[in-house]
C-alpha cells in the first residue's frame, strides 16, 4: 500500500508546505493552513484544455487560425452585459454571493431561458433535492422539457451524467458540496474544491460546454476556498446586495472574454429576478430634494453611466475621538476628504462625527465620486442644501484640486436625460467633446470653487 504523504495548503492563496505554520508566508494570513493527505506516487494536478492531449506541438502564433466565437445569449440583457456579450462556449464561470441573495434563483432563470431556446441544460444541485428544486422552478414559472435536474454530490456521477446527457449548458450548485472519492478530505476542503474544479474545467474545455459553478463566500465577502479557484476559472461574478433592499447587483471581477468592470442590476420579486433597465431612475426616485448633505454623482460601471445619491450627516461629537463611518464607499476616503476640507477650505471638522452613505445599497470604488462626497460633507456641516438638479463629478487631490475623470461625456449625457440642469465637473475635462444642449456644464479647478458654485461660498 502506498505511503500517505501529508502536506499543508493555505486555503486563501494555495501555498503548499510540508509542515504546518501559523502564518502563511505568501499571503501573510493567520491560521489558514489545512492538512492535505495524498497518496505517494499520485498524479499531479493537470489542467487539460480542449486540444491538450500530451502530443501537442508548439505553433507559430502567426500561423494559428482564429474565428469569431458565437456567444450564447440569454433573455436577460444584464447577464449578457456582465459576461461581455453572452456565454462563451467552453467557459467556466464562478458566481459567488451571500447565502439567500439569489444565486440559485438567477441561475435557474438563466437555465430556463436557455432551455426554452432549445438548448439542453443540466442543473446539478448538491444542496437541494429534486423536489425542492421543482418547488422553486414552479414559483419561477420554469416549464421547459430541455431542463434536466440532478441531485448529486459525487463528481464521478456528475461527470457520467454529463457524458450521457451531453448538455449544452451545465450549472453546479455549489462547488463546496461536490467531492471526489479518491480525495480523502471532506467536501468543501481545499483539495476537494481544487480537484472538482479541475475536473469541471477539463469537461468544459474538452466538450465546449459552458459550466457555471456556485461558490460560497466567507464573512469577509470573498469566495470561500483557495484563491487558486478564482485563478482556474474564466470568469468570476459576485452577486451582491443589501438583504433589506430588493435590488441585486451582478458584478464582474474577472472575465477573460470581456470587461471586468461591468455590472448588472436586478430587482427581486416574488416570481423571481427582474431586470432594472434604468438603474439611475430607480436609485434617485426616493431622493428628498432640498436636503442638506445630499448630492448626486454620475459613476461609470463598466460601459454604463449610473447616477446615484450620496448622503452625508455631520454632527458634533460627544466623544474624544470623532467617528468616521462610510457605507457603500471606502471608509478611508471620508477622513481624507474631511482633512482636505479642513486644511484647504477652512471648515472646522475635527470635532464633528461624519456619516457618509451611498443610497440604494450600491458600492462605489472609483475616484470620480470624491467631489460629490466632499460637497455632501460641507453641505451637511453648513446646513446648506445644494440645488436638487446639480450633478457633481471629479476626483479631489490632497491639495484641494479637482482632477479630470474618464468618460465625462457619457456621464453628463445620462444626467441630461434625467433632467439635471447643471453639471459641476473638472475644468480640464471641458475640452474635446460636445455638451448636451439642455444642461449647463461648469468647470472648477478646486473644491473651494465647487463649494462656491453649489452652496454659494465656503
Amino acid at each position: 500500500m502506498a505511503k500517505a504523504k501529508v502536506k499543508f495548503v493555505c486555503k486563501e492563496c494555495g501555498y503548499e508546505t510540508p509542515k504546518w505554520m501559523g502564518k502563511c508566508p505568501n499571503c501573510n494570513q493567520w491560521n489558514t493552513f489545512e492538512e492535505l493527505v495524498a497518496s505517494k506516487g499520485s498524479s499531479k494536478h493537470t489542467f487539460v484544455t480542449g486540444e491538450a492531449s500530451g502530443r501537442s506541438k508548439p505553433e507559430r502564433i502567426t500561423a494559428i487560425e482564429t474565428k469569431e466565437e458565437a456567444r450564447i445569449e440569454t433573455d436577460m440583457e444584464e447577464v449578457n452585459r456582465v459576461l461581455g456579450g453572452g456565454i462563451v462556449p467552453g467557459s467556466l464561470v464562478l458566481i459567488g454571493g451571500d447565502p439567500g441573495i439569489g444565486k440559485s434563483t438567477l441561475l435557474l432563470q438563466v437555465s430556463s431561458q436557455l432551455a426554452n431556446s432549445n438548448h439542453k441544460v443540466l442543473y446539478v444541485s448538491g444542496e437541494e433535492s429534486i423536489r425542492q428544486t421543482k418547488l422553486r422552478s414552479d414559483r419561477l414559472g420554469v416549464t421547459s422539457d430541455q431542463l434536466y435536474v440532478l441531485a448529486e454530490t459525487n463528481m464521478l456521477d456528475v461527470s457520467n451524467n454529463i457524458e450521457q446527457i451531453n448538455p449544452s449548458f451545465v450549472v453546479v450548485d455549489s462547488i463546496q458540496t461536490i467531492f471526489k472519492e479518491e480525495v480523502t478530505s471532506a467536501p468543501g476542503s481545499v483539495s476537494q474544491v481544487r480537484e472538482c474544479t479541475s475536473e469541471l474545467m477539463r469537461i468544459a474545455k474538452s466538450k465546449e460546454i459552458p459550466i457555471f459553478i456556485v461558490g460560497h463566500v466567507t464573512k469577509e465577502g470573498s469566495i470561500a476556498g483557495p484563491r487558486l479557484l478564482e485563478h482556474m476559472v474564466d470568469a468570476v461574478l459576485y452577486f451582491e446586495g443589501e438583504r433589506h433592499h430588493s435590488f441585486r447587483i451582478l458584478r464582474s471581477v474577472k472575465n477573460r472574454f470581456g470587461s471586468t468592470h461591468e455590472m448588472g442590476i436586478f430587482e427581486m420579486k416574488e416570481e423571481g429576478l427582474r431586470e432594472v433597465e434604468n438603474p439611475s431612475e430607480i436609485f434617485l426616485e426616493e431622493r428628498s430634494e432640498g436636503s442638506a448633505g445630499s448630492t448626486v454623482v454620475a459613476t461609470m460601471e463598466g460601459t454604463r453611466p449610473m447616477l446615484v445619491e450620496i448622503q452625508a450627516l455631520i454632527s458634533p461629537t460627544s466623544y474624544g475621538n470623532p467617528r468616521r463611518m462610510a457605507t457603500g464607499l471606502d471608509h478611508n476616503r471620508v477622513p481624507l476628504l474631511m482633512a482636505v476640507l479642513e486644511k484647504r477650505v477652512g471648515l472646522m471638522l475635527q470635532n464633528q462625527d461624519a456619516y457618509v452613505k451611498v443610497a440604494g445599497g450600491v458600492k462605489l470604488d472609483e475616484p470620480a465620486i470624491d467631489l460629490a462626497v466632499a460637497v455632501s460633507i460641507a453641505s451637511s456641516f453648513q446646513d446648506k442644501a445644494p440645488k436638487p438638479d446639480d450633478l457633481l463629478i471629479g476626483e479631489v487631490g490632497l491639495t484641494g484640486e479637482v482632477r479630470r475623470v474618464a468618460r465625462l461625456e457619457q456621464r453628463v449625457q445620462e444626467a441630461a436625460k434625467l433632467g439635471f440642469k447643471r453639471a459641476i465637473v473638472p475644468r480640464k475635462n471641458l475640452t474635446g467633446w460636445t455638451y448636451p444642449g439642455d444642461i449647463e456644464v461648469i468647470g472648477v479647478n478646486s473644491v473651494q470653487e465647487a463649494l462656491k458654485v453649489t452652496l454659494g461660498g465656503s
